[in-house]
């Protein structure tokens, strides 16, 4: 949920008398709505808590905005003491293992190799994005629709596994992330994972040969920002 979005929805419930503290993390659009109590943590995106499985990090988190609550003076917006950089230009360690089967296409059979490493990254966390459209035992297959399109076949031409290649990609990148987890003794920085799946990998460079493939064609493809996030198109380092 946007930080606005969160933000104005905070005003409401102390409209009907429920305090409230709003963990934020955009000050500039926190500030257009005023919450009565908010927290801005400078965390990259998708970690609100910071650091993961650190708990320590994330009570000390939970505590400075709870602290908030006693607080009357509202609108009001702190700051947390510590900064977390982004770290999206610096690839998680990563060992991939051996291709089982030569015969089959390298993204393919590198997704196969990668099956027991994300059940440990699966384990570690507790929790999987996997499974909007595919199972974690089908993305190897799934992939083979992407590998036709960078063969020569239509983007609109090929099946999906889902029938929608923009939900399916999503499937692919959490599959290859999780699995990172599982190669990696300590928690990636952020977004760690994110590069070294576009950058370090096949199935990554595959999907770098998808992008150029659909990027300008007829019909358009639904959202190219789903093949490769931006912040992964200035360099390629496979």
């Amino acid at each position: 949920m946007c930080t606005r979005t969160v933000s104005a929805l905070a005003r409401a419930l102390e409209a009907e008398g429920i305090a409230t503290v709003a963990l934020l993390a955009n000050r500039s659009a926190a500030e257009l709505v005023g919450p009565p109590r908010g927290l801005y943590c400078e965390f990259p995106l998708g970690r609100p808590l910071g650091k993961p499985l650190d708990v320590p990090f994330q009570r000390s988190v939970l505590d400075s905005a709870f602290a908030l609550l006693a607080r009357t003076d509202g609108p009001l917006i702190e700051d947390f003491g510590i900064v977390i950089e982004d770290e999206v230009d610096v690839p998680v360690s990563c060992p991939i293992p051996p291709r089982l089967d030569l015969d089959e296409p390298v993204a393919i059979a590198e997704a196969r190799g990668l099956r027991a490493a994300h059940d440990r990254g699966v384990k570690r966390i507790g929790t999987t994005q996997v499974g909007q459209v595919v199972d974690a035992d089908g993305i190897p297959e799934a992939i083979r629709a992407f590998v036709q399109v960078v063969e020569g076949v239509g983007w609109n031409e090929v099946e999906y596994v889902g029938g929608d290649p923009t939900t399916l990609l999503m499937d692919i990148r959490a599959y290859y992330e999780e699995a990172a987890l599982g190669l990696s003794d300590e928690v990636p920085a952020a977004r760690a994972t994110e590069s070294w799946y576009y950058r370090k990998t096949s199935t990554g460079n595959l999907m770098r040969r998808y992008l150029e493939a659909v990027k300008d064609v007829d019909p358009p493809f639904p959202g190219t920002y789903y093949v490769i996030p931006a912040s992964q198109t200035s360099e390629v380092l496979f």
